[in-house]
């Protein structure tokens, strides 16, 4: 037989403990430019990921 609890937990009390999981966040360093982000996310700084250009470059619009 499993054990129960004996009291329902609050939601306060819930939330408190789910949040406390979610604060270690790993980092590793960008491969092109060296900062530190989070895994699995295209860089802020550079806008690479995978070795490769993610990012679109901005294009000027000129009067002609």
């Amino acid at each position: 037989m499993a054990g129960e609890p004996k009291r329902r937990h609050s939601k306060a009390q819930k939330r408190t403990r789910r949040a406390a999981i979610n604060l270690a966040v790993s980092l590793v360093s960008c491969k092109n430019c060296g900062t530190l982000t989070k895994p699995h996310i295209v860089c802020v700084s550079c806008g690479f990921y995978g070795g490769k250009s993610v990012t679109k470059e901005k294009v000027q619009v000129t009067r002609a």
